[in-house]
């Protein structure tokens, strides 16, 4: 509780000293968007540079509604906090964790996508991995991205199984489907993705989620901005815009 007050009164002193980030992106007529490119289906950055996700569709619409050029900026989830820190995107849209010591820097906007960590395997294995127990022995191969909440989690729970960190987490799940890993454990949405697009892949089958997540748009301090994209947000799940991009990613390859 200590912790949270801290937190609350630093990001609330912050704001109230930072740079009015709204006024410079339409001064400037262009939004930042941090976004790491590799996580289906809120962000992936094809081979030729460009874009596509749930996220991404948002960003365009984002800057479309702040009638600006958008500008993705790329980053990896090892070096998001130091990418903010340094204020080198206005926002971070990509299926970004609203976590305690994110929000400790800089304010999240509304959530929007309520997710938990799951297990995926080969299909074969479905019934093997159906909680951390039993993916957490000594002859289990487990893989995990770097430098994100998947690493933390896997760290954290796994310690006698045999844990690699693969570095490109765009490969990440190939590995699996390879034989030489058996089991990740990630973002829910991200599992249900996987399992769409390669056949060999299946969600475990777990009772329930291990953790709690909200996904939600990381921005820079500035109450203004906050308040734009809040608005953006709540419109976009109010019409049902949200979840139609959302859907649609989910299945595409």
């Amino acid at each position: 509780m200590r912790f949270m007050l801290l937190a609350t009164a630093l990001l609330t002193a912050h704001m109230a000293h930072a740079e009015a980030v709204l006024d410079r992106i339409k001064a400037h007529g262009e939004l930042r968007v941090g976004t790491t490119g590799d996580y289906k289906p809120f962000t992936f950055r094809n081979p030729d540079g460009s874009y596509v996700g749930a996220d991404i569709d948002m960003a365009r619409k984002l800057a479309a509604k702040l009638g600006v050029k958008l500008v993705f900026v790329p980053t990896i989830w090892a070096r998001l906090n130091a990418d903010y820190e340094a204020d080198t995107f206005d926002i971070a849209m990509g299926g970004v964790t609203n976590l305690p010591p994110r929000a400790a820097k800089g304010p999240f906007s509304e959530t929007v996508y309520v997710d938990g960590k799951r297990p995926v395997a080969r299909c074969a294995d479905a019934d093997r991995f159906t909680s951390i127990e039993a993916i957490d022995k000594p002859d289990v191969r487990v893989v995990v991205n770097p430098g994100a909440s998947n690493e933390e989690f896997a760290h954290k729970n796994f310690p006698h199984a045999k844990l690699t960190v693969h570095a490109d987490n765009a490969t990440v799940f190939d590995e699996i489907v390879a034989g030489r890993q058996d089991v990740m454990v990630t973002d829910g949405i991200e599992v249900d993705h996987q399992s769409a697009i390669h056949h060999e892949l299946c969600p475990t089958h777990v009772p329930a989620a291990f953790t709690h997540l909200e996904k939600a748009y990381w921005v820079r301090p500035d109450k203004d901005l906050l308040a734009v994209v809040n608005s953006f947000v709540a419109d976009e799940i109010k019409s049902g815009d949200w979840k139609a991009i959302l859907q649609r990613q989910l299945v595409a390859p």
